[in-house]
């Protein structure tokens, strides 16, 4: 039996996140305390509220350069309980940012230059997204080779660009762009058979050419982060494929920002290596749903982001 580590991304985020494990497993405190020392703000606060106006706790926690860390902290405070339970994965991938904390549990990046590293990200997107603002938009039940036609033919129509951006599942595509862009393209996927396309509250188009703005700040700390070998295979958003060259976990981390989420294609190839158990280290539930259904509802998965969750394991 080979296990899977698999790490989630921006929108599993919720106030009151990582709150049981800082209070149940010292391991975790022990990770977010560090995590909380580090940050230029109150990651704790924007993590596990305050019990006072939930709408607005929760505004300040889908901030992108505050969700990105507040998420890889959740998932590696998950982590360092499921290292003390004696739990090691064969393999790790995660979701866009969950990469960084796939590679933090692989050893190939050190937790706090992950940080570092995850909080410029999302600085950096943020900024991205108010240079170029853009849409994203979620289309269901339509084939990728059509919706990678349709977003072609989109973006030759008129000004602005898009393209897919998150392949999550089989009839599970994300599409980001341009705004007017992302409009023509949901259009023609709707009048193509689209079952439904969903507009999304995002801050900026990601993985797109849009956030080409943050590509020169980000390569430029990556250049001096120290990236290791990790000690299990890595799966790459950008290529679907396992490595442990630490040069191309530099590359890919940069080309990620504005390429495709290759998510269901590394689902199929972590399963072709050998994967027959996957499990969600760290906020939500939604990569679980993702592997159910690409790979079939009969696969074992587990979810590792709650307190209760951990003991069951």
């Amino acid at each position: 039996m080979k296990t899977a580590f698999l790490f989630p991304g921006q929108g599993s985020q919720y106030v009151g996140m990582a709150a049981d494990l800082y209070d149940r497993f010292p391991e975790a405190r022990a990770v977010i305390d560090q995590a909380d020392q580090h940050l230029d703000f109150p990651l704790k606060e924007r993590m596990f509220g305050s019990g006072g106006d939930t709408e607005a706790e929760q505004e300040a926690l889908t901030q992108t350069d505050v969700t990105q860390p507040a998420l890889y902290v959740h998932s590696l405070a998950a982590f360092a309980v499921l290292e003390a339970k004696g739990h090691a994965p064969d393999m790790t991938a995660g979701h866009s940012l969950g990469e960084y904390s796939a590679l933090a549990a692989a050893d190939a990046l050190d937790f706090l230059d992950g940080l570092r590293l995850v909080r410029l990200r999302g600085q950096l997107m943020a900024r991205a997204g108010e240079e170029r603002p853009g849409a994203m938009a979620a289309v269901l039940n339509l084939d990728a080779d059509v919706l990678e036609r349709i977003c072609s033919e989109a973006t030759e129509a008129g000004d602005g660009v898009v393209q897919c951006a998150n392949f999550n599942a089989p009839g599970q595509i994300v599409i980001s762009g341009d705004s007017e862009a992302v409009i023509r393209a949901s259009d023609a996927a709707s009048k193509s058979g689209a079952r439904r396309v969903v507009a999304l509250p995002v801050s900026g188009a990601f993985h797109s050419p849009l956030m080409e703005y943050a590509r020169d700040g980000l390569a430029e700390a990556l250049e001096a982060a120290e990236i290791r070998t990790p000690r299990c295979p890595v799966y790459l958003n950008v290529t679907a494929q396992p490595t442990t060259d630490p040069a191309e976990i530099r590359r890919r981390l940069l080309d990620q920002l504005t390429a495709p989420v290759r998510w269901a294609q590394t689902l199929e190839a972590m399963r072709d290596d050998g994967a027959d158990r996957f499990v969600e280290v760290g906020a939500g539930k939604v990569l679980a749903g993702l592997v159910k259904r690409t790979l079939g509802r009969d696969l074992d998965t587990a979810t590792a982001g709650t307190a209760d969750e951990l003991d069951a394991l």
